[in-house]
């Protein structure tokens, strides 16, 4: 989004700065009614930050946004402002990029529209230099009619966050009752009919939206997100997807692919990528010189169609891409470039899950997964054994369940790999479960142990299995360890205040291997204070 309007102010401003007072209760109710969709914030880097909104639209008018950048909850040490034109071309959604922000920084935000204020917005950039911890949470799969978003709540009251990972599936594009059934919910996303068109994207960005507690961790978090699958539709590849059909009255591939991606440029407080790379959603983002988080897309960049877990030959090929030529050389220059800057974790958050995992009667489990694309991770496998890439951590979602694992090439050797030590291991993995979609067993809890027992034999690796429960994973980072915590909430079905710690792993500095940790970590002492309340 262009910026030329924008104006940045230095230090602390004048109150004559402030925006006219309205009462409080006032300025509540009309904030809602202006600015349905909450506020939002995005993509932190050390100096900037992404802010959005949308406003309620007007027929054939240009909206004028007013907005400011303040140190303090109460909006009065305004250290940036501006305002940003908006119009029907990008459905009323504004996006702000504002920068000349001091590094590892609460800041607090606001807009303003038509004389009426919005909820006021916490963000955060990034360190810089010596960080000594990073503390994020990690969503994935959030389906509406299947239920309420408890799992957000419970992330928008942590207020000792860095930020919030959206690894995929914010949103799904299915009509109500073909994957969920909203109806008696009072949740049936809209349009109701599977989404295809740009008007139909939009409306189900606005349906996801108009949650409040999914409104509640936007405006308390900056989140970094990436598409999955169901932004677009189920199981994309470059030329198609499984959930596409044009002989159905569904269109064009590319067209119905470029509506939802512009859909999500629009909706999402995500940087734009720029006219020429309007499928770039790869990017990297530092945390001084604890960790690089590199941000990957596994489904429209340059993914290969998938092919049955039967055809051995296809699964096996060389050239076989899962990233696309132009990501995979981007990854592998990210990836070194990290090590020699002497950072000492390198995390990547992406959708499907990355390490092997085997059959109980043979073959790989998941085609769509990684393992489907033996070549590409072998590549990669190459690399960090080439490049003697230590301490990386793979973080993923899609598959609606909660796991952790040593990333083994091969898991079953004895003299490959150790599973009680990790020897062999190149990296290790944590998987989020669904927000709302349901687990394999999440329907029948009763069967998962006796379900589940055969695919923990036949993969030592694997250290965490649960596909009953649904929740968000944090993942807490230090000099010394990377550790994850699963916590599940106990229902989807009504709102509920309530969550549980469910488990945690950790993998030490140079180890490459998880381990059961008994308790959650303590949250930061004093974190900043949370945006004020705006219900």
């Amino acid at each position: 989004m262009p910026l030329s309007r924008r104006v940045f102010l230095r230090g602390t401003v004048a109150a004559s700065f402030s925006w006219p007072f309205v009462a409080r209760a006032q300025e509540r109710s009309m904030g809602h009614r202006a600015f349905g969709h909450g506020v939002a914030s995005g993509d932190p880097l050390a100096d900037r930050v992404v802010l959005w909104t949308r406003v309620a639209p007007v027929a054939g008018e240009v909206v004028e946004v007013r907005w400011q950048v303040a140190r303090d909850a109460g909006m009065q040490e305004l250290v940036a402002r501006g305002t940003q034109p908006t119009t029907r071309a990008r459905d009323f959604t504004v996006k702000v990029d504002v920068a000349g922000l001091d590094p590892a920084t609460t800041y607090y935000y606001q807009f303003e529209a038509r004389g009426i204020r919005s909820p006021i917005g916490r963000t955060r950039t990034l360190p810089v230099g010596s960080v000594d911890r990073v503390r994020l949470a990690v969503a994935s799969c959030s389906n509406y009619p299947w239920g309420f978003f408890n799992a957000y709540r419970r992330i928008a009251e942590r207020a000792d966050l860095d930020a919030v990972l959206h690894l995929g599936d914010y949103l799904y594009e299915y009509q109500n009752g073909a994957y969920g059934d909203g109806t008696s919910l009072g949740r049936v996303p809209l349009p109701d009919k599977e989404t295809v068109t740009l008007a139909d994207y939009r409306l189900r960005h606005a349906t996801y939206k108009s949650d409040v507690d999914l409104q509640e961790a936007h405006r308390q978090h900056p989140f970094i997100t990436v598409w999955d699958d169901h932004e677009v539709t189920n199981n994309p590849w470059t030329g198609g997807a499984a959930n596409h059909d044009p002989d159905e009255g569904e269109g064009d591939w590319l067209t119905r692919r470029a509506a939802a991606v512009k859909a999500y440029f629009e909706w999402m407080p995500i940087r734009d990528p720029g006219m020429t790379r309007q499928l770039q959603i790869y990017r990297a983002f530092p945390f001084g010189d604890l960790l690089d988080l590199v941000m990957l897309d596994t489904r429209l960049t340059g993914r290969d169609e998938q092919v049955p877990r039967e055809d051995v030959t296809a699964l096996m090929s060389p050239t076989r891409t899962l990233l696309g030529p132009a990501q995979e050389a981007w990854l592998a220059g990210e990836l070194v470039a990290s090590k020699r800057a002497g950072v000492t974790w390198r995390v990547l958050g992406q959708q499907v899950m990355f390490g092997p995992t085997l059959h109980p009667e043979g073959g790989i489990r998941n085609p769509d997964a990684w393992d489907g694309y033996q070549g590409a991770r072998q590549r990669l496998f190459d690399l960090f054994t080439r490049e003697r890439l230590d301490n990386l951590v793979v973080l993923a979602g899609d598959v609606h369940s909660s796991w952790a694992l040593d990333v083994a090439p091969d898991p079953l050797s004895k003299t490959a790999y150790d599973p009680d030590t990790g020897r062999g291991a190149l990296a290790v993995e944590y998987v989020t479960p669904g927000i709302t979609s349901p687990g394999a067993y999440t329907d029948e809890p009763e069967k998962a142990e006796t379900g589940l027992a055969p695919v923990r034999a036949r993969n030592p690796h694997i250290k965490l299995i649960d596909a009953v429960h649904r929740g968000y994973m944090i993942v807490d980072v230090t000099p010394q360890r990377a550790q994850a915590e699963w916590f599940f909430t106990p229902t989807v079905t009504e709102r509920t205040n309530q969550e549980r710690f469910a488990a945690a792993f950790a993998t030490a500095a140079g180890a490459n291997h998880v381990v059961s940790v008994r308790r959650s970590l303590p949250p930061r002492t004093d974190p900043p204070a949370l945006a004020p309340d705006s219900q």
